[in-house]
């Protein structure tokens, strides 16, 4: 059995218009027939009585999500009127809730507005879990790099280490004169003297003697060269 729309009141003051479907079987028919006049009427006015009682105790947004709660209150309400008539109500279903056009309007855009706010939400979440991500790469690029430059540092610092060693242990091993120490040095002062932020150098003092034996030794070779160079000639 279809009803057509009937316009109900919400507990808050809002008019809706509800389409209603019942089912029911006839149980007795003596007393479908004798105790009410217009059976079909009398079952129409019932139901849109007990519907105004149950939707007048709901909120609209009440009355909108609790469709399937609605349809069982009538249901029971309705089987117990209609049990004297020889009729038992099986289903009851409210084929459409339509508030006015005002306040679907206003529905609409505050169902707009929610999902523009979750989705401003969605996307500062996104950009704040990029930001930390970021961060995090960086600070893990950042303690990468300077492992890479710690342990390049301990990598250069144990081969001049090595070098040094060989370099000590090779001239321990050939037993060197002092005067060839001193001459090695004296080798060795102008491209010390080159490097960057050299101002002073310090000479030895006992290889002042040495020095003095190796700039002879010096000069004595190079008058052999010029005396065999005139005999020579």
């Amino acid at each position: 059995m279809t009803f057509p729309p009937q316009p109900v009141i919400t507990q808050d003051n809002v008019t809706i218009s509800i389409d209603t479907v019942l089912y029911f079987t006839i149980t007795d028919a003596f007393r479908a027939t004798y105790e009410v006049a217009n059976l079909l009427l009398a079952v129409e006015q019932l139901t849109v009585t007990r519907l105004r009682n149950v939707i007048g105790s709901l909120s609209l947004e009440e009355a909108l999500t609790s469709r399937d709660k609605i349809n069982s209150d009538l249901r029971i309400v309705l089987d117990e009127a209609t049990e004297r008539w020889g009729i038992r109500v099986n289903r009851i279903e409210l084929k459409s809730i339509d508030p006015p056009g005002s306040i679907q309007e206003a529905m609409e855009k505050q169902m707009r507005a929610e999902r523009d706010k979750r989705a401003a939400i969605l996307n500062a979440e996104g950009q704040k879990q990029s930001q930390i991500l970021e961060a995090e790469g960086e600070r893990q690029a950042a303690i990468l790099r300077a492992e890479g430059e710690k342990q390049s540092k301990i990598l250069r610092a144990q081969g001049e280490g090595e070098a040094i060693v060989t370099v000590f242990k090779s001239i321990h091993e050939g037993r060197p004169s002092r005067e060839l120490l001193t001459y090695q040095y004296i080798q060795a002062l102008p491209q010390i003297a080159q490097g960057e932020g050299v101002t002073l150098m310090v000479v030895p003092s006992d290889a002042t003697a040495a020095m003095g034996a190796i700039a002879a030794l010096g000069g004595g070779f190079q008058s052999g060269q010029d005396a065999a160079g005139t005999s020579s000639s």
